[in-house]
């Protein structure tokens, strides 16, 4: 790496080290219970041809290119990095890092869904930050629906000629507001207002988790561009194979 990106490179890691330094939370991600049974069986089902999608996907690429494995699991670990990093927001819920949207870029967005499910597993099970009642949920907001619009916006910005730093911001960062976005969604659906009914519900938790999740954002998607400027000095052979190289 050029002394600029080494420089950049050491910033984003202390910031990240600040990021993770142990705070006291009672919320999750959408915590246990919170949402009523039916809600969360529709949206586990829901989640079910993604996660299909998504074995195939790595399939696939454990058969062809199995050189890439350690780079996909070193995605897996950001996510879980990330993601763990909670920080409360409103009540039954908490903003944090996404950390998917890499994968994304990376590995295509089916792949993010397994990889996304397991991490919120983990999370659920060792580090009480989200729940299995509400497994489905999670895993669409943070697992699909994010990586999806990173996907779609860095090959957006690769198609019309962004540089690919600017293309790998602008995708990680909005697929981390968009999975707030979806959670705004499943909350407001879940807990519509008394008097705006369920539009209004979703307003006030969009506006709530505006506040929080945009820095977050922010910071996701600057360590994001670290993270790949890192790859492509010290994997670039690896990378060479992804679809990542081809845009």
């Amino acid at each position: 790496m050029k002394k600029s990106e080494k420089r950049l490179f050491t910033l984003s890691v202390a910031a990240a080290l600040l990021f993770a330094m142990p705070t006291s939370a009672s919320a999750m991600h959408i915590m246990e219970g919170y949402l009523p049974m039916g809600h969360a069986i529709a949206w586990g089902a829901l989640c079910l041809p993604f996660l299909a999608a998504g074995f195939i996907s790595i399939k696939k690429t454990v058969s062809q290119h199995r050189k890439t494995l350690l780079i996909l699991a070193m995605a897996g670990a950001y996510a879980f990095v990330l993601s763990s990093l909670k920080l409360p927001s409103v009540t039954g819920s908490s903003s944090h890092p996404t950390g998917t949207g890499l994968g994304a870029i990376l590995f295509g967005p089916a792949a993010m869904c397994v990889i996304g499910v397991i991490v919120l597993l983990f999370q659920a099970l060792l580090l009480a930050h989200g729940g299995l009642t509400t497994l489905g949920a999670n895993t669409f907001s943070m697992a699909i629906a994010g990586p999806f619009l990173s996907y779609g916006v860095y090959r957006l910005c690769r198609k019309y000629k962004v540089n690919k730093s600017v293309s790998v911001f602008l995708a990680t960062a909005l697929g981390d507001l968009f999975t707030y976005c979806i959670t705004s969604v499943q909350l407001g659906i879940a807990h519509p207002s008394a008097e705006g009914g369920v539009t209004a519900s979703i307003a006030t938790f969009m506006g709530i988790f505006a506040v929080t999740q945009i820095p977050l954002a922010i910071v996701e998607g600057l360590l994001s561009v670290v993270v790949i400027l890192a790859f492509e000095s010290y994997a670039s052979s690896e990378l060479s194979e992804l679809a990542y190289a081809n845009y």
